[in-house]
């Protein structure tokens, strides 16, 4: 056979022909294993961000400039994932591209996927301050279980019960524990946080024991300067994680000065942010699938891309004019700042940009999933305190040198996280 048959026979076969003139489709994740790659990726990238922008908190920048560079890269995550994935393939009535569908009547699916952002937006600015009061592990926690249990019920009924319910369910009872758990972790925390504190300063009036207590204390603050303070070096390996002097090192150099503060800020904090987690995501749910029936007929539902990209406005938006707020009217004691001020701010500034496109990509993704598998079985994904927890213990030392009181109500913690992910994930459907 010849090269002119072997060609005329690829020309003829009609499925090829077919392949050939419909073209490139929209990329979508269909299948409940490329939903859970999603997850699992945008489980690490959320449960990564927080962590970063605790380490500047805890160096002492001020944390308006820190959110106001992370909200230029969580936007610019959205953008590029509307501008590849979005674009990728020719444009058709029942799948518009991501241009195609900004100049659609497609106003309410908007405003559902904005309202969705000005809540995340919201919530991630009231966790940066929870951080500081309760500790990076425990914030997360809480916020996030509040998410599950809520945003998880109103995402199973949005879906048409597309998720098992008799696996879906007993998940969110393991995240309700979880949320009990996580609050004891911090009281039992907080109170071995006071017992060395209270020691230290016993100590420091026990005449046998002043003065090592006090030469201690000199030739640990010759060590750090503020180079150290940035680098977060020489301060855990003079003040070790967990000790008296580390926690009063730490309340001197971070930006949110906690000492004398009542508990309850932040743990009031946390569960307001864990209200606000739990409505973004069935606001999207709404957006990308108008359950409602909000749209007029023959305008095809907001592509994931298309919702995300006017979701992170509208989160940007909100950020922006809260934290320009914040520079010259601070709150929970946050140092004042200026709009001069941050802009000169080059200290940190890569880690603030890193975690807003981790944030970004991690949202994008976490929606991506949940449009194939069902946005309950996605807020899987709420299971970011795991890596969160991971960061907390090797980065800030949390939970160093505590009770076994606080060891063990940790540990009880995290089991019910996992397990509560595992039958999560294990409850996903396929959306039709």
């Amino acid at each position: 056979m010849d090269f002119w048959s072997i060609l005329n026979l690829i020309t003829i076969s009609p499925e090829i022909e077919k392949v050939l003139s419909s073209g490139l489709k929209m990329y979508l994740v269909e299948s409940k294993g490329g939903a859970i790659v999603c997850m699992l990726l945008s489980l690490f990238f959320l449960g990564t961000w927080p962590a970063l922008l605790t380490l500047l908190e805890r160096r002492g920048r001020f944390p308006q400039h820190t959110y106001l560079d992370y909200t230029l890269t969580n936007l610019l995550a959205a953008v590029i994932i509307a501008f590849t994935f979005g674009e990728i393939g020719t444009s058709s009535l029942e799948k518009p591209n991501f241009l195609s569908q900004l100049a659609q009547d497609n106003w309410p699916s908007v405003l559902f996927a904005m309202a969705g952002g000005v809540v995340l937006s919201i919530g991630n600015l009231t966790t940066q301050y929870a951080w500081a009061f309760v500790g990076l592990s425990v914030t997360e926690v809480v916020s996030s279980s509040i998410t599950v249990v809520i945003g998880t019920t109103l995402n199973y009924y949005l879906d048409d019960k597309i998720n098992k319910a008799e696996i879906l369910f007993p998940g969110v009872a393991c995240f309700l524990i979880a949320v009990c758990l996580g609050s004891a972790v911090h009281a039992s925390n907080a109170a071995d946080n006071k017992a060395k504190l209270d020691s230290y300063s016993n100590e420091s009036k026990d005449g046998t024991r002043a003065n090592s207590i006090t030469d201690s204390k000199q030739a640990y603050t010759k060590t750090v300067d503020v180079n150290d303070a940035e680098k977060g070096a020489a301060s855990t390996e003079k003040a070790k994680f967990g000790t008296a002097l580390f926690l009063i090192d730490l309340e001197k150099r971070r930006a949110i000065k906690i000492f004398g503060k009542s508990a309850i800020i932040g743990l009031a904090l946390t569960f307001f942010a864990g209200v606000c987690f739990s409505l973004f995501s069935p606001a999207f749910n709404l957006a990308t699938n108008d359950q409602w029936h909000t749209l007029k007929d023959g305008v095809p539902h907001l592509s994931v891309y298309t919702a995300f990209f006017y979701f992170s406005v509208s989160c940007f938006v909100v950020a922006l004019i809260l934290n320009l707020i914040f520079l010259y009217r601070p709150v929970l004691n946050a140092p004042k700042s200026s709009l001069k001020a941050y802009i000169n701010d080059w200290n940190g500034r890569g880690w603030a940009l890193l975690a807003g496109l981790l944030c970004g990509f991690g949202n994008g993704l976490q929606f991506m999933g949940g449009q194939a598998a069902g946005y309950a079985a996605a807020d899987a994904v709420q299971a970011l305190p795991l890596v969160s927890t991971f960061w907390g213990v090797i980065l800030f030392g949390e939970y160093r040198r505590s009770s076994r009181k606080t060891y063990t109500l940790l540990v009880g913690m995290l089991f019910m996280f996992v397990a509560a992910v595992g039958i999560l994930m294990a409850s996903s459907g396929h959306r039709k």
